[in-house]
């Protein structure tokens, strides 16, 4: 009977954990990546669009991103939208293509950086424990209604927090991994 409320609270967990990792892509490693500019929009025929879809994005070395816009009258607006994007990047063209040179990161920056994950990962966490508090109610509510034993409570209930101990520690992995590539110089 608790298997629904598990299924739930197992999709709540993984949704939580989804959102931080798509969260860390676009936080700016020293290290080029498409990513962060995923949430960069360009002034495109009066409507806003994601870069993507004004161009090709390519990372052709470590330290550059590239722009290949599909209409080259468009450059100063890719341009006007990366510098206002508070990425702290700076473009440059020649006319045909956007060069995005991704400087290396500054040590203070790298710890201010590693705070802000840091804060991310606590939402994260904050979130798997909201799923683990619903579940748990859910499953006091079928006791409540004599839907299941209390013996089916007790093991419900671990089954939750087992769960969500397995979800905090893949917050965690996450968490290691992307401070380790921000500490990485």
């Amino acid at each position: 009977m608790f298997q629904e409320t598990e299924k739930q609270a197992k999709k709540a967990m993984e949704n939580a954990v989804d959102a931080l990792r798509r969260d860390f892509r676009r936080v700016r490693t020293g290290r080029a990546s498409a990513d962060i500019l995923n949430e960069v929009r360009v002034d495109y025929y009066g409507s806003a669009v994601p870069i993507s879809q004004v161009g090709t994005i390519s990372v052709p070395e470590a330290r550059l991103i590239t722009i290949q816009p599909w209409e080259k009258n468009i450059i100063p607006d890719i341009e006007k939208a990366i510098f206002k994007s508070d990425l702290g990047l700076t473009p440059t063209s020649d006319g045909i293509i956007v060069r995005i040179p991704i400087p290396a990161l500054t040590e203070e920056r790298r710890k201010e950086m590693v705070k802000q994950i840091k804060a991310k990962t606590e939402d994260a966490k904050i979130s798997i424990r909201g799923a683990r508090q619903d579940a748990n109610n859910s499953l006091k509510k079928l006791e409540k209604d004599k839907e299941i034993t209390e013996d089916d409570l007790k093991r419900g209930e671990k089954l939750i927090q087992d769960l969500t101990d397995s979800y905090v520690k893949k917050v965690d992995d996450v968490f290691s991994t992307k401070e380790d590539e921000l500490m990485e110089v």
